[in-house]
């Protein structure tokens, strides 16, 4: 007997197989596994850019103490040298030196002012190289006096103090 009802409105609701409920909640755990997944990527993107910025801060501050150091070198009167301290007697220490061995709290100047959002104040350390003996004579510069090379090293912290960033120029006077 046909009234012109669909038959398919007339089944009871027990029939019915649930497949947009399967459909939809596979749906949601595809968005949720893409979801988690960006925001892993998120995350971990936040994290190297801060260590980025306390490296650079750490750079940052190393350059200030390096041009610090200068300053020193560049007043009328030099420091004085000795085999231990800030300012050392003529040597050959290498960079394993300047990493590992040298007490850089004690034997070393912190240059003034800390930089925003590092952990120490920067320090430096000056030493007096072998000194190149006088070359002779120029027309332009008339006689050319012996010279003293100086390595200046400086140390700066970034905002976690284990971020450790170190420069060395060579100066001469």
């Amino acid at each position: 007997m046909n009234d012109g009802m669909d038959t398919q409105m007339m089944r009871p609701l027990s029939s019915q197989r649930g497949a947009a409920l399967v459909t939809g909640l596979i749906f949601m755990v595809v968005l949720t596994l893409l979801v988690v997944s960006a925001m892993r990527g998120t995350l971990l993107e936040e994290k190297m850019a801060g260590n980025a910025r306390d490296a650079d801060l750490a750079f940052q501050a190393a350059e200030a103490a390096l041009r610090a150091g200068e300053q020193v070198l560049n007043q009328a009167t030099p420091p004085v040298f000795a085999l231990t301290g800030a300012y050392l007697s003529v040597g050959s220490r290498n960079d394993a030196y300047w990493l590992n061995t040298h007490n850089w709290a004690t034997d070393s100047v912190a240059y003034s002012s800390v930089p925003a959002g590092a952990a120490l104040a920067p320090r430096f350390v000056i030493e007096e190289l072998p000194s190149v003996p006088a070359a002779g004579f120029s027309k332009k510069a008339g006689v050319i006096p012996e010279t003293g090379y100086y390595r200046v090293i400086a140390r700066g912290v970034g905002g976690n103090p284990n971020t450790l960033r170190y420069v060395q120029t060579t100066y001469r006077r």
